[in-house]
């Protein structure tokens, strides 16, 4: 372990569960969630909502806002947990540089999961025409540090949550006193 995780990004494609996995971690660890979706500046919302895909010049100054709320809740001595999609390594490592010891849990599932679940989500921007473009974007962040991948295809909220919480503790977080 060369650093203890402080932070987590919990990342994957829409419809992997980020949220709500985030919500079940909290609970277990005591933690402060980030919603990340509620940092799209309202352009993003609008192009996401018409079936356009967000490209890297769209996602720069949600991920500045993004690294803000990591640092400002940080500074609360709090342990925040980001839900953010994360796609590609550069914008990885932005958040990375945010906060040292920033850990991320990789939720990965299959595409027809992905499409299936955000098809039957009600009251989202995204909508399940974006999924495809969403893989298309995706760089696996497996074998980068602190990352941990899981199966969100057949594990339960539960489960996951479960397992990032046993893993967070593996490497350094300390529970609320």
């Amino acid at each position: 372990m060369n650093h203890p995780i402080t932070a987590l990004v919990i990342m994957g494609v829409a419809g992997c569960g980020k949220t709500c996995v985030s919500e079940a971690l909290c609970q277990l660890s005591g933690a402060t969630a980030i919603e990340g979706d509620t940092f799209h500046p309202a352009a993003n919302i609008e192009k996401m909502s018409a079936g356009i895909p967000l490209n890297d010049e769209d996602r720069a100054g949600w991920l500045d806002s993004l690294c803000d709320e990591l640092r400002r809740v940080d500074a609360l001595g709090e342990r925040p947990v980001l839900t953010c999609s994360a796609l590609k390594h550069i914008y990885r490592e932005r958040l990375r540089s945010a906060l040292p010891g920033l850990g991320f849990v990789f939720l990965e599932l299959t595409p027809e999961v992905a499409a299936d679940r955000v098809s039957h989500r009600p009251g989202h921007f995204m909508p399940a025409t974006l999924i495809e473009s969403q893989f298309a974007t995706l760089e696996s962040p497996v074998g980068e540090p602190l990352t941990l991948a899981l199966n969100a295809s057949i594990h339960s909220v539960e489960e996951l949550a479960s397992q990032a919480h046993v893993w967070w503790q593996a490497h350094g977080l300390k529970q609320a006193v």
